[in-house]
């Protein structure tokens, strides 16, 4: 089973990406707790945690079974940078803590770096740090320039940014060109896993809230994680009030959950819409309304009622035709109410 906190740092960090990515995320505390090491540095390719490299161990780890096929010195030359990663974001938080005049308690900084490769061969790369939860600095890939988030972040940007250091364009090439490459080596290394296809399987359902009905579409089980559900009213697209947010299951496929509201006089036929590259073509179900088992109950109920009623009537008839003059009052057998009773660091290899 994944570690929950990357799963953590995935759904909050990541959105979804085109064709393949390479992805880094750096987290450093000021002090140990929460279950989490001073430093924690963790690779994913496609979304499958790849490496891993904390304080606790000193040294980065394979995690995925392919990622033995990577040539010898790789581990040690990618423990050495762990080693440097792990010092400069322990300085980086005691500089945060000054900056933000915090004497005490427990402090975060946080790093996403990355690349993309499309289909189509172009290339995406991105930066972006945090401390305590909040944006700190984004890269400008497309200028290799910093630009500062925050006010207490003004000062490092400048830094960074200055003749001496020029650290944008730097950090700019690395990832356009070392990113790249190594992504290309997974791909490689790793294709038997990272270019299956597993199709979604889809459930369609309903649920009542106050007064109105919510249409939950449930996909899941499908791999990539590229995916595209949509709610359709009449043939015509439903916008989601909800964002759509793709999880990962721990036998590495994904799952969304896509949810419109439905109010009880809409008589529309709603059908939910599923594209993947599994799948030969868009597959569409469509939600079938089911009949309130309550009503259900109060017109048999009724129905029995009327059948006794008739009854009854015919009996008293037959009486009085009978030339018997006793008179059976009705016994009510109901009550009255009738009532039914969820900072920046070197790039990894």
């Amino acid at each position: 089973m994944k570690d929950p906190l990357l799963l953590l740092l995935i759904a909050g960090v990541s959105g979804v990406y085109c064709s393949h990515s390479l992805q880094y995320y750096h987290t450093a505390v000021s002090v140990p707790g929460y279950g989490l090491p001073e430093y924690i540095s963790v690779g994913f390719v496609d979304g499958i945690q790849i490496t891993k490299y904390s304080s606790d161990i000193g040294r980065v780890v394979p995690v995925a079974q392919w990622m033995q096929k990577v040539e010898p010195d790789y581990w040690e030359r990618n423990t050495k940078i762990g080693k440097v990663n792990e010092a400069v974001f322990k300085q980086d938080i005691m500089i945060l803590r000054e900056r933000f005049n915090q004497t005490g308690g427990f402090h975060s900084s946080q790093l996403m770096s990355g690349c993309e490769l499309m289909d189509d061969g172009s290339t995406r790369t991105y930066q972006q740090s945090g401390y305590d939860g909040k944006d700190f600095v984004v890269l400008d890939t497309k200028r290799g320039v910093f630009i500062p988030l925050s006010d207490q972040a003004q000062i490092s940007a400048q830094k960074w940014n200055s003749p001496e250091m020029r650290l944008g364009e730097k950090r700019k090439n690395q990832l356009e060109n070392h990113c790249i490459e190594w992504l290309k080596k997974h791909l490689a290394n790793g294709k038997e896993e990272l270019y299956r296809r597993v199709p979604p399987e889809v459930k369609v359902s309903d649920q009542r809230f106050y007064g109105a009905t919510k249409l939950l579409c449930q996909v899941y089980g499908f791999y990539p994680r590229d995916v595209d559900v949509n709610w359709k009213r009449d043939g015509i697209e439903v916008h989601s009030d909800e964002a759509k947010q793709v999880l990962p299951n721990t036998d590495g496929t994904y799952q969304i959950t896509v949810m419109v509201e439905v109010r009880p006089e809409d008589t529309g036929n709603y059908t939910c819409h599923v594209e993947h590259i599994s799948l030969d073509k868009t597959l569409i179900v469509k939600w079938e309304p089911k009949s309130n088992p309550v009503l259900k109950i109060v017109i048999s109920v009724i129905a029995v009622l009327g059948v006794i009623g008739v009854t009854a009537a015919g009996f008293i008839i037959w009486k009085k035709r009978s030339g018997q003059n006793h008179i059976y009052a009705p016994t009510n057998t109901f009550d009255k109410d009738g009532s039914p009773s969820s900072t920046l660091s070197p790039t990894n290899s």
